[in-house]
Protein backbone atom coordinates (compact mmCIF):
# COMPACT_ATOMS: atom_id res chain seq x y z
CA UNK A 1 0.00 0.00 0.00
CA UNK A 2 1.24 3.51 -0.82
CA UNK A 3 -0.13 6.80 0.41
CA UNK A 4 -2.23 8.67 -2.14
CA UNK A 5 -1.48 12.35 -2.62
CA UNK A 6 -3.34 14.81 -4.86
CA UNK A 7 -1.99 18.13 -6.08
CA UNK A 8 -4.60 20.76 -6.88
CA UNK A 9 -4.40 22.12 -10.43
CA UNK A 10 -7.54 24.25 -10.35
CA UNK A 11 -10.74 24.79 -8.35
CA UNK A 12 -13.63 24.90 -10.83
CA UNK A 13 -16.47 25.43 -8.37
CA UNK A 14 -16.95 25.51 -4.60
CA UNK A 15 -19.60 26.24 -1.98
CA UNK A 16 -20.28 25.29 1.63
CA UNK A 17 -21.08 21.69 0.68
CA UNK A 18 -17.96 21.05 -1.41
CA UNK A 19 -16.86 21.55 -4.98
CA UNK A 20 -15.15 20.34 -8.11
CA UNK A 21 -11.39 20.46 -8.63
CA UNK A 22 -8.92 19.38 -11.26
CA UNK A 23 -6.14 17.48 -9.52
CA UNK A 24 -3.07 15.46 -10.38
CA UNK A 25 -2.29 12.29 -8.45
CA UNK A 26 1.37 12.55 -7.39
CA UNK A 27 1.52 9.44 -5.25
CA UNK A 28 -0.24 6.12 -4.72
CA UNK A 29 -3.77 5.47 -5.98
CA UNK A 30 -6.66 7.84 -5.26
CA UNK A 31 -10.03 6.15 -4.83
CA UNK A 32 -13.55 7.44 -4.49
CA UNK A 33 -14.57 7.52 -0.84
CA UNK A 34 -11.11 8.27 0.54
CA UNK A 35 -10.56 11.06 3.05
CA UNK A 36 -7.79 13.58 2.41
CA UNK A 37 -6.12 16.11 4.68
CA UNK A 38 -5.74 19.74 3.68
CA UNK A 39 -3.73 21.08 6.59
CA UNK A 40 -5.84 20.51 9.69
CA UNK A 41 -9.04 20.15 7.66
CA UNK A 42 -10.52 17.06 6.03
CA UNK A 43 -12.35 16.48 2.75
CA UNK A 44 -13.81 13.34 1.22
CA UNK A 45 -13.34 12.33 -2.40
CA UNK A 46 -16.90 11.74 -3.58
CA UNK A 47 -16.41 11.25 -7.31
CA UNK A 48 -13.76 10.97 -10.03
CA UNK A 49 -14.17 11.85 -13.70
CA UNK A 50 -11.62 11.19 -16.45
CA UNK A 51 -12.22 11.88 -20.15
CA UNK A 52 -15.93 12.37 -19.46
CA UNK A 53 -16.32 9.02 -17.68
CA UNK A 54 -16.88 8.32 -14.02
CA UNK A 55 -14.14 6.06 -12.64
CA UNK A 56 -13.47 4.57 -9.25
CA UNK A 57 -9.78 5.43 -9.02
CA UNK A 58 -6.72 6.89 -10.75
CA UNK A 59 -3.04 6.61 -9.97
CA UNK A 60 0.15 8.67 -9.88
CA UNK A 61 0.95 10.77 -12.93
CA UNK A 62 -2.67 11.15 -14.07
CA UNK A 63 -5.06 14.09 -13.92
CA UNK A 64 -8.76 13.90 -13.09
CA UNK A 65 -11.72 16.08 -12.23
CA UNK A 66 -12.86 15.24 -8.71
CA UNK A 67 -15.75 16.17 -6.46
CA UNK A 68 -14.72 16.92 -2.88
CA UNK A 69 -16.91 17.54 0.16
CA UNK A 70 -16.92 20.37 2.68
CA UNK A 71 -16.25 24.11 2.73
CA UNK A 72 -12.49 23.45 2.72
CA UNK A 73 -12.70 23.17 -1.09
CA UNK A 74 -13.20 26.93 -1.38
CA UNK A 75 -9.91 27.45 0.47
CA UNK A 76 -7.82 25.23 -1.80
CA UNK A 77 -5.18 26.81 -4.04
CA UNK A 78 -3.32 25.57 -7.12
CA UNK A 79 -0.25 23.59 -6.12
CA UNK A 80 -1.65 22.57 -2.74
CA UNK A 81 -1.17 18.89 -1.87
CA UNK A 82 -3.88 16.77 -0.25
CA UNK A 83 -2.68 13.67 1.63
CA UNK A 84 -4.76 10.54 2.07
CA UNK A 85 -5.70 9.83 5.67
CA UNK A 86 -5.94 6.05 6.33
CA UNK A 87 -9.09 4.95 8.18
CA UNK A 88 -7.02 4.28 11.30
CA UNK A 89 -4.25 6.79 10.62
CA UNK A 90 -3.37 10.45 10.33
CA UNK A 91 -1.92 12.91 7.86
CA UNK A 92 1.86 13.15 7.53
CA UNK A 93 2.12 16.72 8.84
CA UNK A 94 -0.18 15.86 11.75
CA UNK A 95 2.02 12.90 12.68
CA UNK A 96 5.14 15.05 12.47
CA UNK A 97 3.67 17.65 14.83
CA UNK A 98 2.54 14.94 17.23
CA UNK A 99 5.89 13.16 17.33
CA UNK A 100 7.74 16.45 17.75
CA UNK A 101 5.73 17.76 20.70
CA UNK A 102 3.17 15.09 21.59
CA UNK A 103 0.10 17.22 20.85
CA UNK A 104 -3.17 15.35 21.37
CA UNK A 105 -4.60 13.33 18.52
CA UNK A 106 -8.13 11.99 18.32
CA UNK A 107 -6.61 8.54 18.75
CA UNK A 108 -2.98 7.51 19.03
CA UNK A 109 -1.81 5.30 16.14
CA UNK A 110 -0.49 1.91 17.15
CA UNK A 111 3.30 2.02 16.93
CA UNK A 112 3.66 -1.12 14.81
CA UNK A 113 0.96 0.04 12.40
CA UNK A 114 2.64 3.43 12.26
CA UNK A 115 6.00 1.78 11.49
CA UNK A 116 4.47 -0.26 8.65
CA UNK A 117 2.69 2.76 7.20
CA UNK A 118 5.80 4.94 7.38
CA UNK A 119 8.11 2.26 5.96
CA UNK A 120 5.83 1.62 2.99
CA UNK A 121 5.59 5.34 2.30
CA UNK A 122 9.36 5.77 2.65
CA UNK A 123 9.85 3.11 -0.03
CA UNK A 124 7.22 4.53 -2.38
CA UNK A 125 9.29 5.80 -5.32
CA UNK A 126 6.26 7.64 -6.70
CA UNK A 127 6.48 10.15 -3.85
CA UNK A 128 8.88 13.13 -3.96
CA UNK A 129 12.19 12.48 -2.23
CA UNK A 130 11.48 15.08 0.43
CA UNK A 131 8.20 13.39 1.36
CA UNK A 132 9.88 9.97 1.50
CA UNK A 133 12.50 11.40 3.84
CA UNK A 134 9.79 12.78 6.12
CA UNK A 135 8.11 9.38 6.25
CA UNK A 136 11.48 7.78 7.08
CA UNK A 137 11.73 9.99 10.14
CA UNK A 138 8.27 8.84 11.18
CA UNK A 139 9.49 5.24 10.80
CA UNK A 140 12.52 5.97 13.00
CA UNK A 141 10.32 7.54 15.66
CA UNK A 142 8.00 4.51 15.56
CA UNK A 143 10.98 2.17 16.07
CA UNK A 144 12.00 4.20 19.10
CA UNK A 145 8.49 3.90 20.52
CA UNK A 146 8.58 0.15 19.91
CA UNK A 147 11.92 -0.13 21.71
CA UNK A 148 13.68 -1.53 18.63
CA UNK A 149 16.67 0.79 18.09
CA UNK A 150 18.63 -2.08 16.52
CA UNK A 151 16.51 -1.64 13.38
CA UNK A 152 17.40 2.04 12.89
CA UNK A 153 20.55 1.35 10.78
CA UNK A 154 18.43 -0.40 8.15
CA UNK A 155 16.33 2.76 7.68
CA UNK A 156 19.44 4.96 7.47
CA UNK A 157 21.03 2.55 4.96
CA UNK A 158 17.91 2.54 2.79
CA UNK A 159 17.83 6.34 2.72
CA UNK A 160 21.49 6.62 1.72
CA UNK A 161 21.14 3.91 -0.92
CA UNK A 162 17.95 5.41 -2.38
CA UNK A 163 18.34 9.16 -1.84
CA UNK A 164 22.11 9.54 -1.48
CA UNK A 165 24.20 11.22 1.19
CA UNK A 166 22.70 14.20 3.00
CA UNK A 167 24.68 17.15 1.61
CA UNK A 168 23.04 19.52 4.08
CA UNK A 169 24.34 17.67 7.11
CA UNK A 170 21.22 15.54 7.44
CA UNK A 171 22.03 13.06 10.25
CA UNK A 172 19.61 10.51 8.79
CA UNK A 173 21.76 10.29 5.63
CA UNK A 174 25.23 10.61 7.12
CA UNK A 175 27.34 7.70 5.77
CA UNK A 176 30.09 8.05 8.39
CA UNK A 177 27.57 8.21 11.24
CA UNK A 178 25.84 5.08 9.93
CA UNK A 179 29.11 3.14 9.72
CA UNK A 180 30.13 4.21 13.22
CA UNK A 181 26.71 3.22 14.56
CA UNK A 182 26.90 -0.24 12.95
CA UNK A 183 30.47 -1.00 14.09
CA UNK A 184 29.71 0.21 17.62
CA UNK A 185 27.12 -2.55 17.94
CA UNK A 186 29.72 -5.31 17.50
CA UNK A 187 31.13 -6.92 20.64
CA UNK A 188 33.90 -8.68 18.68
CA UNK A 189 36.85 -7.60 16.56
CA UNK A 190 37.00 -8.74 12.92
CA UNK A 191 39.70 -11.28 13.83
CA UNK A 192 37.62 -12.68 16.69
CA UNK A 193 34.53 -12.94 14.49
CA UNK A 194 36.53 -14.68 11.74
CA UNK A 195 37.93 -17.17 14.23
CA UNK A 196 34.48 -17.99 15.58
CA UNK A 197 33.06 -18.24 12.07
CA UNK A 198 35.51 -21.01 11.21
CA UNK A 199 34.03 -23.22 13.95
CA UNK A 200 30.52 -21.77 14.10
CA UNK A 201 28.83 -25.18 14.11
CA UNK A 202 30.48 -25.88 17.47
CA UNK A 203 29.28 -22.64 19.04
CA UNK A 204 26.36 -22.16 21.37
CA UNK A 205 23.15 -20.74 19.93
CA UNK A 206 23.61 -17.19 21.39
CA UNK A 207 27.09 -17.01 19.84
CA UNK A 208 25.77 -18.14 16.44
CA UNK A 209 22.97 -15.57 16.61
CA UNK A 210 25.52 -12.87 17.44
CA UNK A 211 27.52 -13.71 14.31
CA UNK A 212 24.37 -13.67 12.19
CA UNK A 213 23.35 -10.31 13.62
CA UNK A 214 26.78 -8.94 12.70
CA UNK A 215 26.42 -10.33 9.18
CA UNK A 216 23.02 -8.72 8.72
CA UNK A 217 24.09 -5.34 10.11
CA UNK A 218 27.18 -5.25 7.90
CA UNK A 219 24.85 -5.07 4.91
CA UNK A 220 23.88 -1.60 6.11
CA UNK A 221 27.40 -0.31 5.45
CA UNK A 222 27.32 -1.21 1.74
CA UNK A 223 25.45 1.94 0.70
CA UNK A 224 27.58 4.15 2.97
CA UNK A 225 31.07 2.84 2.16
CA UNK A 226 31.45 4.63 -1.24
CA UNK A 227 31.08 7.98 0.54
CA UNK A 228 34.04 7.38 2.89
CA UNK A 229 37.45 8.72 1.91
CA UNK A 230 40.05 6.07 1.14
CA UNK A 231 42.34 7.49 3.84
CA UNK A 232 39.61 7.53 6.49
CA UNK A 233 40.36 5.03 9.30
CA UNK A 234 36.63 4.32 9.41
CA UNK A 235 36.82 3.07 5.80
CA UNK A 236 39.62 0.67 6.76
CA UNK A 237 37.53 -0.61 9.68
CA UNK A 238 34.50 -1.17 7.43
CA UNK A 239 36.67 -2.95 4.86
CA UNK A 240 38.09 -5.24 7.53
CA UNK A 241 34.59 -6.29 8.54
CA UNK A 242 33.47 -6.60 4.93
CA UNK A 243 36.26 -9.11 4.32
CA UNK A 244 34.99 -11.19 7.24
CA UNK A 245 31.28 -11.10 6.28
CA UNK A 246 31.27 -13.91 3.62
CA UNK A 247 32.49 -16.42 6.22
CA UNK A 248 29.86 -15.58 8.83
CA UNK A 249 27.00 -18.07 9.26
Amino acid sequence: MSIAELQVCAVESADVTGGVCVVRCIGGVARSGQVFAAGALRTRLRGIERYGRTVGSFDAGHVAKVRLTGPVVALLAPGQVLTYVPPDGHALAELEDWLAADPPLSDEPHSERLRCLATLSMRNEELPDGVRLRWARIALAALDRLGRPEERPYVHAYLIGSLGSGEDGDPDRDPAALCREVLARFELTPDQAAAQARVWRDLRRPEILRLRRIKNLLRCTEAARPYLAATDPLAAAVDAWTAVRPGLP
